[in-house]
């Protein structure tokens, strides 16, 4: 087996790198992570540069992926490591360069350790081996693991690294014949809330339409940047994706990217970004033109869960954080995350944080299912992992 640091997704051609990412996960296709490198999303500018990790049977033939980047910042990570950060400064000590094991500005739990069927094990041990042994080499702070599934978890644990516990809130679809099939599992308050907020909307003269990618024109694809990037300039931070990206994904992606765009006498005036697998849709983006009565939440979130009842998508993943999404049919849903610290000290300090956030978190996640906005008998299956007091998936 030989292992190899890639500077760029372009390293290896697009049909070897979707035979061990697949095709289904849209942030792991070759187009979604070349799209944001060829379009100035990640680099030097962003403090996002790819060191991905490849590993190549003896025949040349890719046997595992790791996508990986050197960062100097811990912007667009949604795995908050500030304070560690600033316990690195006041010892004295650098935090920056770290590396990252993520999809950019992406909170999408998946698989981070890509590989075939052949030979899983021996080429997923060798690619954490070669992602560790680098991160040495280059004398950085730290390696995180970010939004890992629950296979990779378990291996990254087995493997020594320290495990972090967050929450996200993710809507559920059992079988829902239409959307008032799922109102009719909420109670009254619950229902007749949303059941508002849909018709202020309506009442508005507001309009929504759903567009793949595949069906959206350069006018299309225009507008909803503008959207994208007027939610940064109004609130913070800065946009990293462009137009270029929009149009590349657009194009290559077809109908995994998803655009809702609102309508009032005809001009759009809002529009939300997804993007979708075989069976999960994912809320990424939203930008209006001025404020309505909750337009966020039906373009943000009933459109999603109508789109995933429609479509027989068994879940909707709307972001990141968001307690109000409870009300509106989302229950919280444990993430997780694996972290090696290179200095021995730190690591034992970061371990024992962990040791207290740990059970805070499960305490706040059981906390936020108890408000659950379903009646008891139709509470849906949300599908939170077991967890134990070591935090362990």
């Amino acid at each position: 087996m030989r292992l190899q640091i890639l500077a760029s997704a372009a390293d290896v051609t697009a049909d070897d790198w979707n035979a061990v990412a697949g095709t289904d996960h849209p942030f792991l296709r070759h187009e979604f992570v070349h799209a944001l490198e060829v379009n100035d999303c990640v680099g030097e500018r962003h403090g996002w540069l790819p060191r991905h990790l490849a590993a190549f049977d003896d025949d040349g033939r890719l046997a595992g992926l790791v996508p990986l980047y050197l960062k100097d910042n811990s912007y667009g990570e949604f795995v908050f490591d500030w304070a560690w950060a600033d316990a690195y400064e006041r010892h004295g000590l650098r935090y920056y360069p770290k590396a990252v094991v993520a999809v950019p500005y992406t909170p999408a739990t998946g698989p981070r350790i890509l590989t075939g069927p052949r030979r899983r094990p021996e080429v997923a041990a060798a690619l954490v081996a070669l992602a560790r042994e680098w991160a040495l080499a280059e004398g950085l702070s730290s390696l995180h693991w970010l939004f890992t599934d629950d296979r990779d978890t378990r291996l990254l644990a087995d493997q020594g690294h320290l495990l972090r516990l967050g929450c996200q809130f993710h809507w559920h679809n059992p079988g829902y014949r239409d959307f008032e099939d799922f109102l009719s599992t909420l109670n009254s308050r619950k229902r007749k809330k949303i059941r508002r907020e849909r018709r202020q909307v309506a009442e508005a003269g507001i309009e929504l339409a759903v567009l793949h990618g595949n069906e959206a024109g350069d006018r299309e694809l225009a507008l909803m940047h503008e959207f994208y990037r007027s939610t940064f300039d109004r609130k913070w931070g800065h946009a990293t994706l462009t137009g270029g990206f929009f149009r590349d994904v657009a194009r290559d992606m077809g109908d995994q990217l998803v655009l809702v765009f609102a309508y009032r006498g005809g001009e759009a005036v809002a529009g939300a970004v997804c993007f979708r697998s075989a069976d999960t849709l994912y809320g990424r983006h939203w930008g209006c033109r001025a404020d309505y009565h909750s337009l966020h939440f039906e373009a943000c979130y009933y459109q999603g869960i109508d789109y995933c009842i429609r479509h027989g998508l068994a879940r909707f993943e709307p972001g990141a954080q968001g307690e109000h999404k409870i009300s509106r049919g989302f229950l919280p849903t444990p993430t997780w995350s694996a972290h090696w610290i290179s200095d021995a000290g730190f690591r034992g300090a970061i371990g024992r944080f962990l040791e207290q956030e740990t059970p805070a978190m499960q305490a706040y996640i059981e906390d936020m299912s108890g408000h659950s906005p379903y009646k008891t008998t139709d509470r849906p299956d949300h599908g939170q992992a077991a967890l134990d007091r070591s935090g362990r998936a």
